[in-house]
């Protein structure tokens, strides 16, 4: 996909419009499935690579609030590229008690437009832009963060999704 046509799929999901359907590949501790996650609230977050800095320390907010979440009936999923090798590794280096899915192929990061273009050092990549979802369980977007800030990120995820 081009950085254009990046930049045209973030453009095109909105809140109120139906949450793409993902397929992709959950860490091996806990079994995801699609009927499991059906009638559910969700917080689906993109995240660019497992065990950096800023990832490492959003995950671990996720987990500090996980049990906020249950309480008001909404389903944690962290997302990115990685492997489901790295994915369980990271999870149990972290005791990350919520699922990861590993999107290998990108089909899921370009359906929800966080497959990006960016930039380093004055070079230019494309990359996974760190954004959350917040879907009802009607399969509804409900809020949308993009070119998130890890810190007090969980916190405001938290506040909304008790409003859903």
């Amino acid at each position: 996909m081009t950085a254009t046509a990046a930049r045209k799929k973030t453009a095109a999901l909105a809140v109120g419009d139906k949450a793409p359907l993902f397929d992709v590949k959950f860490d091996s501790i806990k079994p995801v499935t699609k009927e499991s996650l059906m009638g559910k609230h969700m917080v689906l977050y993109f995240y660019p690579k497992d065990d950096t800095p800023g990832c490492t320390i959003e995950a671990k907010d996720f987990r500090d609030h996980i049990k906020e979440f249950e309480k008001v009936g909404v389903v944690v999923i962290g997302v990115s590229k990685d492997s489901v090798k790295s994915h369980d590794a990271f999870r149990k280096k972290y005791c990350l008690p919520f699922p990861l899915a590993s999107d290998e192929s990108g089909e899921t990061c370009e359906n929800y437009g966080v497959w990006v273009e960016k930039s380093m050092y004055g070079k230019t990549y494309m990359g996974i832009e760190r954004a959350t979802f917040l879907i009802d369980k009607n399969g509804i977007i409900r809020n949308i963060w993009r070119k998130v800030k890890v810190e007090g990120h969980v916190q405001e995820v938290l506040a909304a999704a008790k409003e859903i």
